[in-house]
This record gives C-alpha cells, structure tokens and sequence, in this order.
C-alpha cells in the first residue's frame, strides 16, 4: 500500500452545498486566481446535462463524463467555481486543492546483474525461482501443473504503471486496454501508462503475471493478462478522480479483475459522515459498484499502518498538509477506500512464517483473506540476513530507466497475491460473477488461527517495544487472516 509507516494524509479544504450533486476534487485559490487548472469529480443523482451546464456557467470545463455513475471530471481556475456552481441538481462540492500524500513504498533492494547471472533457482522455471518463497508458500509450483491462467482473463493494475520494456513483462501486458488516468482523463499513449517516478506498479504486476521464460522470476498466473492502468501521479498522489476513471475503465475494456494497492488521497479513512469527505465516498463507490455490474472483482489491500480497521477510534496524522486535526471517536461510517467498500476484497499481510506482518492492517469482517506480502522484522530486530524476507518481483529504476528485479514489503505485496490467485481460479473455472469468484477464493483458502493473546511481532523495533502490538479476535475466519491465506493449487484442482 503506501507506506510502511503509519500513513498521515493532506489537509481538506471544503464547501458543502444543496441538493443532488456532488463534486469532489481541486481547485485554485483565490489568490491565485491564474493557477494551473485542477480536476474536479462530480457524482450526481440529476441528469449530468444538468449539472454540466452548471459547471460552465461557473467557468469550468468538462474534461470527463462517467454518465453510467453521473461523475463528472471538470477542471476550472475561477476560485469562486464552489459557490457559483451550486444550484438545482447540485449535492455538494469539497474541494481537494492541494491535497494528497506521496506514495511511499518503503526502499527497493534491487538484485544486482551478477546476482541474476548466478542464481540457480530451478530449471523447470526461472533463475531467481529460489528466493521467491511467497510462491511455494501458496503452493504455485502445483498449480501450474494444472492450470497457469488463461490469456482470456485481464487484471487491472491500478497503480503507478508497468514497464512495457520488462523481459518477465513485455509478453505480459494488454496494451490495448491500458491507459493512464491522471486527472481522471484517459490518455491510452503507450508513454502516459508507463512508470515515471516508481516503480511500484512494476512489482504488483510481476507478482501477478510474470512470464515463465527463463529469465527472472515467475507470476502466480503467468498465462493471464496485465493491463496498466495508472491512478498514482508523478508526486506519488492517487486522487479520487484517477481512481474513479480506473475502476470506469476496467469496466468498460473487458477486465475480470483490478488490484488496488492504495487508498485514496486525501484522507486515510474517508468519513461518509463529514461533508468533506462525503463526496468521495460517493464518486468511489458508484465506480466501484459499476465495475462489479460489469463482472470485475476489485481486489485491494488492506494497509501498512497495523490499524484495526473493525475498530476505528482516532486520527491524530491527518491531514499533514496543514495543521493536523484530531479525529477522535470515528465510527464504522469512517472508510479506507477502497479497502473497505462493499463487494471489494480486502487482503492483509504475512511474511516467511506466516505470521500476520508486523505493519500488516486488519480487522474482523474487514478482512477477507491473507497472502505473503513480506516482513523484515528480522533484520529490524539486529539480526544480518537476506532479504528473502520481503518479497521478489520484476522492476523499474525510474532514475536510470532500466529493468530489473528487486523486494519490497507490505500490503501492496499482498494483495497482487490474491488478485493473482483470483485469476487462476477464474482461468480454471470461467463464468463466475465477481460474487462467486470472492467466495471461490475465501472457500479455496487455507484457514490460519489467531495467536495467542496480545501479538508482539517486533520487540526490538526502534519504534518501540510495543509500536506494533495487535490483538486477533475471531474463531476459524477472524481479524488477522480473514477466511485463510489463499492457494493457489486449491484454486484450480
């Protein structure tokens, strides 16, 4: 997901109107009434004609029209458009300008050409097969003897892009059903869907579908399809109107799943309840329910912040562009999106023992499922080892432009696990709606019990002794592991 630190997010800034329209997004002070334009995101209950209409009389233009969920994309510099904007079929408008925090995906330990040129691995499938312990621990090698995944079936990865020059990944992607969608505004150039600054969007979709060819690492489902569909800017910001555009789009270009590893600027728990926030939770969850309408299952990850999201008591981090608010006493209308949004699954962490990772978020009927996702507590803790701990995948320096592959850690790990288990399980077994497919992959799991009393995964992290203790709640499914760690032989036998 993010980070691996506890995640604070930007400061809102908000105006709330009257009846039927809701517009989220950006837009630029009064004084700096000449700043580039922003994007706005408008869900609507009127007629989005309506509601255009309105947005032009304000000095705004329409850049993008989901009329399927009535969202609308505007972008406008008149620093009275919130006001002037409001009227019959308008809901609401909050404002982001300025707003978002940086992707922080924690430092990538990249494996060095000789390292490559002398790895052993297996023959029968890659060179650096040997350090990927995440595959073997949900027992690939297996499924591949059955079924590794069907060219018909497409994963979206909303993310920072994938590298089109990859070895284990040019074979890999569906080019024609890629597209960047920053600012909510599709831009399907080979150049916009490709990685700039991170090299995130590279290792989730290695992890889902990395060619068996003899040259680094292996998919879960080197069979299926990527497609790259970029939400996450070149500041590492993933606004609503991005997120918004990239579940539309996998809607509407054949995708049968997406892998969300992110939550959505500005706020870390997005409150239903507050007319700040409220839009974006509509925008969202309209996009996502329409997906889901057209057969995709959004798979996302359930966060790096060891926060039990069944339980949500205060936010003293957010924002963090401003001066921090102290949200105390939030309730359950308070959501990490898309984590938490109806009919989406939501994956946690574990590392090497299969114990919960120590950053790993959770939460009792939040969580639907685990999968390796990396934990470097060893190495935390004093001792020297590898760094098969984390996790192997395919990536991307954006500094030298070269291809490579390298580990990272977290829930971002994770959730491309289970999005790649969902594939091979729909290859094996096509024709499941996203409903069946979410229960197939919970049925399919492996059960994993709760440990015994307070967990203490990191004692000795410079954190504090105690910086990471949770407590599991919950019988055979409960609020570590969800229903179990998914499997991918289980998937197609």
């Amino acid at each position: 997901m993010k980070n691996l630190r506890r995640k604070t997010l930007a400061a809102a800034s908000a105006v709330t109107l009257g009846v039927g329209l809701a517009v989220t997004g950006g837009l630029a002070p009064a004084a700096a009434p000449d700043r580039t334009p922003r994007s706005w995101s408008s869900p609507r209950s009127a007629n989005t004609e309506k509601a255009a209409a309105r947005v032009a009389a304000a000095k705004g233009t329409v850049v993008a029209n989901y009329d399927q969920i009535g969202v609308l994309v505007v972008r406008s510099t008149n620093p009275d458009f919130a006001t002037q904007v409001a009227g019959a079929g308008v809901d609401s408008v909050a404002s982001t300008a300025g707003l978002g925090t940086a992707l922080d995906e924690g430092e990538t330990v990249e494996v060095s050409a000789a390292d490559v040129a002398s790895a052993t691995g297996d023959p029968t499938k890659e060179p650096l097969y040997g350090q990927q312990w995440d595959m073997d621990m949900i027992h690939v090698p297996q499924a591949h003897a059955v079924n590794a995944g069907s060219s018909n079936v497409v994963v979206g990865v909303l993310d920072s892009g994938i590298s089109s020059t990859h070895p284990d990944l040019a074979t890999q992607i569906a080019k024609d059903k890629s597209t960047s969608c920053l600012g909510g505004v599709v831009d399907t150039s080979e150049t916009a869907w490709n990685p700039t600054t991170s090299d995130h969007g590279t290792h989730v979709a290695g992890t889902i579908a990395a060619a068996v060819n003899g040259v680094g690492v292996t998919g879960i489902a080197p069979g299926v399809k990527v497609a790259a569909v970029k939400v996450v800017n070149d500041g590492g910001f993933i606004y609503p109107e991005a997120a918004v555009c990239g579940f539309m789009w996998a809607a509407t270009h054949g995708m049968q799943l997406t892998n969300n590893s992110y939550y959505i600027d500005p706020w870390e728990l997005n409150c239903r309840n507050d007319a700040r926030q409220r839009p974006v939770w509509q925008a969202v969850q309209r996009a996502i329910r329409y997906s889901q309408s057209k057969g995709v299952l959004n798979v996302a990850s359930a966060g790096n912040s060891n926060y039990d999201l069944a339980h949500k008591l205060s936010d003293f981090g957010s924002p963090d562009d401003g001066t921090p608010e102290a949200r105390e006493n939030l309730t359950n209308a308070c959501l990490d999106l898309p984590a938490e949004a109806p009919g989406v699954v939501t994956v946690s962490a574990v590392g090497p023992t299969g114990a919960k990772s120590y950053y790993s978020s959770y939460g009792l009927g939040v969580v639907d499922v685990t999968a390796p996702g990396g934990d470097s507590r060893f190495r935390t803790a004093g001792v020297r080892g590898t760094t098969t701990d984390q996790v192997l995948s395919t990536t991307f320096n954006p500094v030298t432009k070269t291809n490579g592959w390298g580990y990272k850690q977290g829930t971002s790990m994770s959730g491309p696990h289970a999005a790649g288990v969902a594939a091979l399980a729909l290859s094996a077994h096509p024709g499941m709606t996203p409903g069946q497919l979410a229960s197939f992959l919970e049925q399919s799991s492996v059960a994993q019990s709760c440990p015994d009393g307070v967990y203490n995964p990191a004692p000795l992290h410079p954190d504090g002794p105690t910086a990471y203790n949770a407590t599991c709640s919950g019988g055979e499914r409960n609020s570590f592991y969800g229903a179990g760690m998914v499997d991918a032989y289980n998937a197609v036998k």
